[in-house]
């Protein structure tokens, strides 16, 4: 049976996931680490040692074919796409092998303008359409795996 798992440090689509995982009758498991502990009804959560990429491995070691994985990180949606995960970001952009390289060099040359000083916006003010989006797909995803 597929799994939502969610990389739910930071994620602002957690209440979202766990509400179409019901729908879907799909487990969810959140995993986080302890400085963002949390516990949800109709979720497992799975707390972890905070450290850099804690949750990632825990996270990747878990992803099984055809695993749902939501995460902002694209270094861990592409370790899910190896493994043959359904990674998806909490707008709704699905992570694909046709867009994980381009994502990843972009990720790359941010890293290195802020290595060398530079300064980079952050991201916007969550939106409500952001949200609608990343509900659409899930479903979208979720009915496409039970058929």
């Amino acid at each position: 049976m597929t799994t939502i798992l969610v990389d739910a440090d930071g994620c602002p689509v957690i209440n979202e996931t766990i509400g179409i995982a019901k729908e879907y009758g799909l487990p969810c498991v959140l995993i986080c680490d302890t400085a963002h502990e949390m516990h949800r009804e109709g979720a497992e959560t799975i707390t972890v040692s905070k450290g850099a990429d804690a949750v990632d491995f825990v996270l990747v070691n878990r992803i099984k074919k055809g695993d749902i994985v939501v995460t902002q990180d694209y270094g861990l949606a592409a370790m899910a796409l190896a493994k043959q995960g359904l990674p998806l970001d909490q707008n709704g952009r699905w992570y694909t092998n046709d867009n994980i390289d381009q994502l990843l060099a972009a990720r790359h040359k941010a890293q290195k303008i802020r290595r060398a000083g530079g300064r980079l916006r952050g991201p916007k003010k969550r939106t409500a359409d952001q949200n609608e989006g990343f509900i659409t797909s899930l479903r979208e995803l979720c009915k496409s795996i039970q058929l």
